[in-house]
């Protein structure tokens, strides 16, 4: 008995020892693990920047396009002759045609060019020049609503297009303006005055923009031409293979008919 007490005696002393199982004892904790029992928070993630949008200033409103022509519009040839105007070029394969084809004819026609095919091709402007052919401003990138742009836009981009005639005929008289599908308002034609140009309408319109055939282009003109028209035709702006084959009767005929003439 008496060694039965001592075993358990000793047994007992080292529960008390090592605290296994002993009551209200807290295990050891792990290294890094905090000492309240909630976990731990995640740390907030720090938000990247991003890069700020400008907010692009609002474009000028455009001014309502006037329900009829303004005046003060050229839209005569001044005499019985018909004159013959030619829009949206230089072109390198058309504008060398027609040329040719006035040429032959010896007869002189008004060169309604834009702006940015004048810089891009300059000799083909000192030829229209050279060969005695008009010249009209027929805005930078035929902006069709340049006339209801602020007027500070309207002047800066005829006086961009003039800049670009003349470094290809320094000094060029450039007597016409001529507002792209003929969306005329008042403040386009005071510009043009202001910039020593006059307004260039016209009077015949076979459409050769929507590329008809040239059967239909030259009856077109020949129902509508009278003594005195302005014809509006085109050597630039697309395809112009018919304008090309239309004209080659044309000319002739009108020629025949009227008499070609510059305008005055």
């Amino acid at each position: 008995m008496r060694s039965r007490a001592v075993l358990a005696l000793a047994l007992g002393l080292v529960l008390l020892v090592t605290g296994c199982g002993g009551p209200g004892k807290t295990p050891p904790r792990a290294a890094g693990q905090p000492a309240s029992g909630s976990p731990t928070p995640e740390p907030t993630p720090t938000p990247t920047p991003q890069p700020s949008r400008t907010t692009p200033p609002p474009k000028p409103k455009l001014r309502p396009l006037p329900k009829t022509l303004p005046a003060g519009l050229h839209r005569r040839s001044g005499d019985h002759a018909v004159a013959l105007t030619f829009d949206d070029g230089p072109d390198p394969r058309w504008t060398p045609q027609i040329l040719d084809q006035l040429r032959a004819a010896h007869v002189t026609a008004t060169f309604c060019l834009i702006g940015k095919q004048a810089e891009r091709y300059p000799e083909l402007v000192a030829r229209i020049a050279r060969e005695g052919h008009q010249l009209c401003n027929h805005s930078w990138r035929h902006d069709l609503n340049l006339g209801r742009r602020p007027v500070a836009d309207i002047k800066a981009d005829l006086t961009r297009t003039n800049r670009a005639i003349r470094a290809a005929v320094p000094n060029a008289k450039i007597t016409w303006f001529r507002q792209p599908g003929g969306r005329w308002t008042g403040e386009d034609v005071a510009v043009a005055r202001e910039l020593g140009m006059r307004p260039l309408h016209w009077t015949v319109d076979p459409q050769d923009w929507n590329h008809p055939n040239a059967k239909t282009i030259i009856k077109r003109v020949e129902a509508a031409a009278r003594p005195g028209s302005i014809v509006l035709m085109h050597d630039g702006g697309g395809d112009r293979k018919q304008t090309m084959a239309a004209c080659r009767q044309l000319i002739p005929d009108l020629k025949k008919r009227y008499g070609i003439s510059p305008l005055p």
